[in-house]
């Protein structure tokens, strides 16, 4: 995963409307109901199927802490879809994305029109047609730098071409992220 990656997930787990489960017990039976048996959530964790029924039945309580992250990443993967899925579908129609990133830009352009590329602080809103690229990009499985080129062409046409009144031959690149962080 990259940093786009992370950040649209990060996002997404901010839409749930209830909390995932707090006890290993109740994530260990969440994640059973949804994938059914030991075996599957024993391979999706990475432990063996007797951890999983000790973790069920409450024999064993304190995973170790890379186990407890895997659990959580699981269960909040699977958290409330249906919601999940609403939100990214308002945010691919109507409502767009807010991106909020410190990054620096790479530019080119007409020989004399621009300086270098420097660090900036942005936190622009990007109209629905670029959340659905992402949204569409990110379920492919695209890489990151696709993801990345995806954010630079929304970020070039609304900050720096200023929805076209300015800057007409300016190409953006976002090479170096400090943070990103994305909201829908």
């Amino acid at each position: 995963m990259g940093d786009i990656d992370d950040a649209l997930e990060r996002a997404d787990r901010e839409t749930f409307t209830r909390e995932p489960p707090k006890t290993l017990k109740g994530r260990i039976n969440f994640l059973m109901g949804k994938l059914k048996t030991t075996k599957a959530v024993a391979a999706e964790l990475g432990v063996s199927q007797c951890s999983i029924e000790r973790y069920r039945t409450g024999e064993r309580k304190t995973p170790p802490k890379a186990i407890t992250d895997r659990i959580d990443t699981a269960v909040r993967a699977r958290w409330q879809p249906i919601v999940r899925g609403r939100r990214r579908q308002q945010a691919a129609t109507r409502t767009g994305i807010t991106v909020e990133t410190r990054a620096r830009f790479g530019y080119t352009a007409p020989i004399g029109t621009t300086d270098d590329g420097r660090m900036r602080r942005l936190t622009v809103h990007l109209a629905p047609a670029y959340a659905q690229r992402l949204f569409d990009a990110q379920q492919q499985g695209t890489g990151d730098q696709e993801l990345r080129a995806i954010v630079a062409k929304g970020l070039q046409e609304v900050y720096f071409k200023d929805g076209g009144r300015r800057a007409d031959h300016l190409e953006v690149e976002l090479t170096d992220i400090d943070y990103i962080d994305v909201a829908f």
